[in-house]
């Protein structure tokens, strides 16, 4: 049994608003193989770096990355938000960024998903993205169960996941 892949759709912004044949950008349908393989493509692609579209570790973790400092009188001086974070959560805590999701530079300590991170990021993006975390999910997106692939409008969108299902063997070719 081969795994099951995520499949990544893009529309552009003027899909809908009814760009003229010639002008319209055809709709994008690829893949990822799993989660990191997914993670790897959107930071290919996006303005943040990869540690800000997603990250987890700890005050500790980030003090000594950041600077190579304990806790301590220095580095509350020089990182004092990082710092308050680890005392009020414990050093030893998982922190989660997510930029696309927190905003910019912030660290929580509630979990955030890889999932969730490269959801917030792809959305982030212009036109629309949707995700289908599964072969199952696609297929039946593909079936008429995402509204956002019937009807003529969106022959295109469902023409561009169709070809990506059929090119990995998920649905067979006699459409």
């Amino acid at each position: 049994m081969k795994p099951a892949m995520i499949y990544i759709l893009e529309r552009a912004a003027d899909a809908a608003a009814g760009a003229s044949a010639q002008a319209r950008v055809e709709p994008r349908a690829w893949f990822a193989y799993d989660e990191v393989d997914l993670a790897r493509k959107v930071a290919a692609t996006d303005a943040l770096q990869p540690w800000e579209i997603y990250d987890c570790q700890s005050a500790r973790e980030w003090l000594e990355l950041l600077a190579e400092l304990p806790p301590g009188p220095e580095a509350e001086a020089r990182f004092p938000a990082l710092c308050a974070l680890g005392r009020r959560h414990g050093y030893d805590t998982p922190l989660y960024r997510a930029d696309h999701l927190l905003g910019r530079g912030m660290l929580q300590p509630e979990p955030v998903s890889l999932r969730q991170a490269l959801q917030a990021a792809l959305d982030a993006r212009p036109g629309w993205t949707t995700v289908y975390w599964s072969d199952e999910q696609a297929l039946c997106a593909f079936e008429g169960g995402d509204p956002a692939l019937t009807g003529p409008e969106h022959w295109h969108a469902r023409r561009a996941l169709y070809q990506q299902l059929v090119a990995l063997e998920v649905l067979a070719d006699n459409q």
